[in-house]
């Protein structure tokens, strides 16, 4: 694990010891039983791929470690109806607040006003974040590989599908991608920044994605900001892409994600398969 990532997790645990304090377990899960159903977050990019469109997550993100204060201008429910606007197929929200400026509220408000499904873009460590992540609002939650060993992992997974809701995995190397597909995920994700660096490297999609069988959907994430970006990834089966700071950065969210996703896929009809 990077520095960086042992810096945000131990700062994690603490901030999950305060939350157990000010509402516990139990309380969360009587209030997730007044909830709707989580929405279907794999299946609505799985329905984008069989439509031959490209599954854009759209993220709403404020700031990160490495850019700083990526929007000033940081309207979340206006974002994410302008991402549902463009065609996003689903959204994403940062609700780390150290690091990424994010909040929980932004998800739950964003929830309201969007009919689209929502991944929690967090460093989930613990069940107690999974049942949290429900309770805000959220549809599916983000587990990073980089910060889990196997078995934690494994029990955040099930946690989360006792709950109803999506699991996306996130790897960053082959270590990393050996060790989630021994969880039979249906979709993962690989990002392309190297914790280490934070260089953004296109490459590492296209080599991971070689040993991933054809029924796990895949998604790229980070260093995407163009529509042949997306093609580039496509040719190798990659039907689903993360995109955040290219699309924040714009001052017509809606008019950036068309362009972006530029509607249809190529004729590639072996990469669809």
């Amino acid at each position: 694990m990077t520095n960086i990532l042992v810096e945000i997790c131990e700062r994690k645990k603490l901030h999950i010891v305060s939350q157990k304090r000010k509402i516990s377990e139990s309380t969360m899960l009587q209030e997730c039983r007044l909830l709707e159903k989580p929405r279907k977050f794999i299946d609505k990019l799985a329905d984008a791929k069989n439509l031959n469109k490209f599954g854009l997550i759209a993220e709403i993100k404020k700031a990160s470690p490495s850019k700083g204060l990526i929007r000033e201008d940081f309207q979340p429910k206006e974002i994410g109806r302008a991402y549902e606007n463009g065609g996003a197929t689903c959204l994403s929200v940062l609700t780390d607040e150290p690091y990424f400026r994010g909040a929980d509220k932004y998800l739950t408000d964003v929830k309201k006003v969007v009919g689209i499904p929502i991944l929690r873009k967090d460093f989930i460590i613990d069940t107690y974040q999974v049942i949290e992540s429900k309770a805000i609002g959220a549809d599916c939650i983000l587990l990073i590989m980089g910060i889990l060993d196997l078995d934690r992992a494994q029990e955040l997974y099930d946690a989360a599908l006792e709950l109803e809701l999506d699991v996306l995995i996130e790897v960053h190397n082959m270590v990393e991608m050996e060790a989630a597909l021994k969880l039979s995920p249906k979709i993962l994700g690989i990002n392309n920044r190297n914790l280490k660096t934070f260089e953004v490297d296109l490459g590492t999609s296209e080599t991971l994605a070689q040993i991933v069988d054809a029924d796990v959907l895949l998604v790229s994430e980070s260093g995407i900001y163009k529509n042949s970006d997306l093609k580039r990834l496509n040719m190798l089966g990659i039907h689903c892409f993360l995109v955040g700071e290219s699309l924040m950065r714009e001052n017509d969210i809606a008019c950036a994600v068309q362009k972006l996703l530029n509607n249809d896929l190529p004729d590639n009809s072996e990469a669809s398969q």
